[in-house]
């Protein structure tokens, strides 16, 4: 009889599929990657085309020896790695591994792991698509080479261990802008105001709120503003002008991208980036379910496309209709229209059979596993079936010149909201007594509510935010925000805080350095751009090294200048006041993994060290000591005075000695401005 090994990356997944083949086949696991660039040089010849040179990983000797006695036996080899570029070319490391090229070998790819799946690809069994092999090559080596030459300048001009990436040094550029953003911000007061107006044969009043004057919008920038409003209004009579009656659709959303589940598994459930890839691996390579064995419960989890097969379209619509009722299933197919080239022939995350509900799931699963299933399984469900629909009431109230609105929604027909809600949608507001109102209407007014507000900065990156912007501007694909975003946060270089992302110290240095020495690599229009040459290599019509070639010399160009000029801007240990109780010298300013620290100059004989306090020049506004330099335990910096934790005062701006000539406050430096650190006075100025 004959023998077919077949080679996955996974060894759960060697359990899944061992039960859907016959006994003559064996399945085996890779582990991952068997072959990669070596650690200890640059691994890409540039000197002879830009070779690169492929070693085997250390400790996957004995993975390979195992599979070498197996191919032996068998008559025919199938690669079935992951259904992506990475995998394709771990599919093809194998064969080189494996020396499969007198093998009859074949590639066979599945986006879920279910019997008809992986029967189908066996049937359907094709070459190693070079293309996409060399659209893989051509990342690692673009990765390699930028991360292999910056990173040891980074060493010499900050610290040792830092390191560079293509597209890690672009997000962090990204986080930095929008804190530059935030610090620049300036905020401007408006008032809103609310009338609360009787209406005849009601108890409750009506609150409408301040529109302008007429058909025009007017914002109120003060409370004198406020209360001239209000003098004219006194003794006004008010009327209804118009009521508007409408209908507003909110159409069902469309099923999970990669980015789209890491967004909303951030939000909905505040998974990591990290943690909702390794989860979505597990439920995709395979879960136990009693009575059923392994099951693969999701699709394959890395993917831009919103497409689904027509038969996952037609089980699930048969569910809705017999759950749900006829009217609940969508008529047509939602596909998201976008420019952008999706990379690959995938599907969209879905469950591999909708009748898998996650209440029948729940005790099968772990808690992080059913709370993500469920998610997966909700967006897609609600991705087939028909739009939210809302009535609408505007109406308008006249009082002399000025206007005032009310507004109010009411479902009329749930649709996909039955089964999902996204997680931020405000609720619709239903204001009851808009019923019984028409233009005959006696209103009269009864108080006022006035308050101050102030605009807003813009809101600080978290991880969800900053996975959608980097799919916005095409940078990075979906197996690779993830790592980007757990690398910036490995190396210090942000920190994360009540899921927000914050620049550190190393992280500012590291940043202007890019910024600074190589400009393009940290531009956003090039790094998507690059992302453009690699999906041309992935269609074959672009040469993978002919992309390094035209790379690698002005890389090079801007190292060479780096490194001359990083000598002059070398960073020495800056001597300070401070004596070293241990020994009597002057302790210096080190920078560590967490920022500056102060050490003693004489290590390793003497190895005291303490928190270095950086004093800005500035008496604390509240007990006269000294501001300085803190820091949050994640690295984020801030203001505080040296003599905490007696004196509390801390600030994310620098404060001015400069007192408020309003209130007498303390003042806060914002770019080229002073801004009062008291938000209710508000005061403003130049510098």
């Amino acid at each position: 009889m004959a023998h077919y090994l077949v080679i996955v990356e996974s060894p759960t997944k060697v359990k899944t599929i061992k039960k859907f083949l016959g006994s003559n086949y064996t399945v085996m696991a890779s582990n991952g990657h068997v072959r990669d660039l070596p650690k200890s040089q640059l691994g890409i010849d540039v000197e002879h085309g830009f070779e690169p040179k492929y070693i085997t990983i250390r400790g996957k000797g004995e993975i390979l020896a195992e599979l070498r006695k197996e191919v032996k036996k068998a008559d025919k080899v199938y690669l079935a790695t992951d259904p992506d570029r990475e995998g394709e070319a771990i599919s093809w490391h194998l064969g080189k591994a494996l020396k499969l090229e007198d093998k009859k070998t074949y590639r066979i790819t599945f986006n879920e792991i279910t019997k008809n799946a992986v029967k189908a690809s066996i049937k359907n069994a094709r070459e190693i698509d070079m293309n996409l092999v060399d659209a893989q090559q051509a990342r690692r080596a673009l990765d390699r080479v930028v991360g292999y030459r910056i990173s040891p300048l980074l060493w010499a001009k900050v610290k040792r261990g830092l390191s560079a990436g293509r597209v890690q040094s672009v997000a962090l550029r990204i986080i930095a802008d929008r804190e530059e953003e935030i610090n620049a911000f300036i905020p401007e007061e408006y008032w809103s105001l609310e009338a609360y107006l009787k209406v005849a044969g009601e108890k409750k009043p009506l609150t409408a709120k301040f529109y302008g004057i007429e058909d025009k919008k007017v914002t109120l920038r003060s409370k004198d503003e406020v209360e001239q409003v209000l003098s004219e209004l006194e003794g006004m009579q008010y009327r209804v002008e118009d009521i508007k009656k409408g209908e507003r659709l909110k159409k069902a959303p469309v099923p999970f991208t990669t980015s789209t589940m890491q967004q909303e598994a951030s939000n909905a459930l505040n998974f990591a980036t990290q943690k909702t890839m390794r989860v979505a691996q597990q439920l995709y390579e395979g879960i136990t379910i009693k009575g059923n064995g392994t099951v693969g419960l999701i699709t394959y989890l890395r993917t831009d496309s919103t497409r689904i097969s027509e038969e996952a379209d037609a089980q699930v619509k048969s569910y809705i209709a017999e759950n749900y009722g006829a009217e609940y299933v969508s008529s047509g197919e939602r596909a998201k229209k976008d420019d952008k080239k999706i990379q690959d022939a995938h599907e969209a995350i879905r469950p591999t059979d909708v009748n898998r509900t996650p209440a029948m799931m729940k005790d099968s699963l772990s808690r992080d596993q059913f709370r993500l299933y469920q998610l997966i399984w909700k967006r897609f469900v609600a991705s087939r079936m028909q739009a939210a629909r809302y009535e609408t009431t505007s109406v308008k109230i006249g009082a002399g010149k000025y206007r005032f609105t009310v507004s109010a929604s009411k479902v009329a027909f749930e649709g996909f909201r039955t089964v999902y809600v996204e997680s931020g949608e405000e609720k619709p507001e239903n204001n009851v007594l808009l019923k019984s109102l028409d233009k005959d209407s006696k209103l009269s007014g009864d108080h006022f509510e006035q308050k101050q507000h102030f605009t807003q900065p813009p809101a600080h990156y978290t991880e969800a935010s900053l996975v959608k912007k980097l799919e916005e501007l095409g940078i990075g694909r979906p197996s690779t925000y993830a790592p980007t975003i757990s690398t910036i946060i490995a190396r210090r270089y942000v920190a994360k805080e009540n899921r927000n992302l914050y620049m550190t110290e190393i992280g500012e240095v590291v940043n202007h350095i890019m910024k600074e020495s190589f400009p393009a690599i940290v531009d956003v229009n090039f790094t998507a751009n690059m992302e453009g040459l690699l999906d041309y290599i992935a269609e074959g019509k672009v040469e993978w090294k002919s992309v390094i070639e035209n790379f690698y010399p002005d890389l090079d160009e801007a190292v060479k200048v780096a490194e001359q000029e990083q000598e002059r801007v070398k960073i020495e240990d800056e001597v300070t006041d401070v004596i070293c109780e241990e020994c009597g010298r002057n302790m210096v300013v080190k920078y560590g993994p967490h920022g500056k620290f102060l050490a003693c100059p004489g290590f390793p004989d003497c190895r005291n060290t303490k928190p270095y306090l950086e004093k800005v020049g500035v008496a604390c506004p509240k007990c006269g000591k000294d501001v300085v330099f803190r820091k949050t335990k994640k690295g984020r910096r801030y203001y505080g005075c040296e003599d905490n934790p007696e004196c509390d005062f801390m600030s994310w701006q620098k404060p001015s000695d400069k007192k408020c000539p309003r209130c007498g406050g303390y003042m806060l430096e914002k770019g080229n401005k002073l801004v009062c650190g008291d938000a209710q006075c508000g005061y403003v100025e130049v510098k």
